[in-house]
């Protein structure tokens, strides 16, 4: 072997070492200040084992219709606290925080099926309805909690009543790639992996927040501080990362066709995060929907433009009405 060979070899076994070996040396500090869930509870905090994970819900008024509310990437049942006082006027309201998000339980190691897959985040909706004894519901689902909202209203549609989609990320609906998902599982991949969930949210978290108002001006420490409380659980960042592993895409897309419930769609007309293009996208491709665009509004209309949104909701339940 020649002398360049040899070297090229070298420099490739190096390479490869590094890149072996190298993850597995950067340190990964222990998280300050992180405490169980419960601890982090509000007065109005409730918890239910379901399928055996420990939900953090809150619900609130009677009668029916019953609203569930499922939040997005990122938030928790904190996201609905400026719509939850009007909803409750109109009925029974349930939020809830899905896996990987707000103050439910965060398993590391499980029995049985994946706790952060889509499917078996449907089977834990479902599950909790019937904890609480709700028959059937009106599913509220924001951004990423829209596509689980979808799917049980494909798989349960005798649960679902209506579907309220909020910035809907169904066009936007991505996994990792099947090639990339087995190196995902590696120890290197696992330790950058924490590092990378905690850039995106303990140093960039409220750049993230801002990005989806239309002013971003207008969020305030309150709603910043409502978004970090879930940041002090414990192993916050390790279930962000198994939720990250686990998604797959849905392919909700070629079933949209099927949905026999009527559909609100609620855009804002700034939203950057799911532009309003793909909401409009989706009230074309649905049976029975109807498309609402909020004015000088961003992605999150439940919070930047609650009385719009509101507004939205009641014509919506008037159409329902018989």
């Amino acid at each position: 072997m020649s002398a360049r060979k040899r070297i090229a070899w070298g420099l490739l076994a190096s390479l490869g070492l590094a890149v072996g070996i190298g993850p597995l040396l950067v340190p990964i500090p222990p998280l300050a200040d992180t405490v169980p869930p419960q601890e982090l509870a509000d007065p109005d905090s409730r918890f239910v084992t379901v399928n055996g994970l420990k939900v953090h819900y809150k619900m609130a008024g009677r009668g029916e219709p019953v609203f569930v509310l499922l939040h997005g990437f990122g938030a928790s049942v904190f996201s609905w606290r400026k719509v939850m006082p009007e909803l409750v006027e109109l009925g029974t309201v349930v939020a809830y925080d899905r896996p990987a998000f707000g103050l439910t339980e965060r398993p590391l190691r499980w029995q049985g099926p994946n706790p952060y897959a889509f499917e078996t985040q449907v089977d834990l909706l479902i599950g909790l309805m019937d904890a609480l004894g709700v028959r059937r519901a009106i599913l509220v689902g924001h951004s990423a909690g829209a596509p689980v909202a979808f799917q049980a209203a494909l798989a349960h549609p005798e649960r679902v009543q209506a579907l309220v989609v909020v910035g809907p990320a169904i066009y936007a609906d991505r996994g990792p790639p099947a090639w990339l998902r087995p190196l995902l599982r590696l120890p290197q991949a696992q330790r950058l992996g924490l590092l990378i969930v905690r850039e995106l949210l303990i140093r960039r978290g409220d750049a993230l927040i801002r990005s989806a108002w239309h002013d971003p001006q207008r969020v305030d420490a309150e709603t910043l501080a409502g978004y970090r409380k879930p940041l002090r659980a414990e192993n916050w960042d390790r279930a962000l990362w198994e939720l990250v592993v686990a998604s797959r895409p849905s392919r909700l897309r070629d079933r949209l066709g099927e949905i026999s419930v009527p559909v609100l769609v609620i855009t804002g007309d700034d939203d950057r995060l799911v532009p309003p293009d793909q909401s409009r996208r989706l009230a074309q491709a649905l049976p029975y929907a109807r498309l609402v665009l909020l004015p000088a509004c961003g992605h999150v209309p439940q919070e930047e433009c609650p009385e719009a949104f509101m507004q939205a909701v009641r014509q919506h339940l008037d159409f329902l009405a018989p």
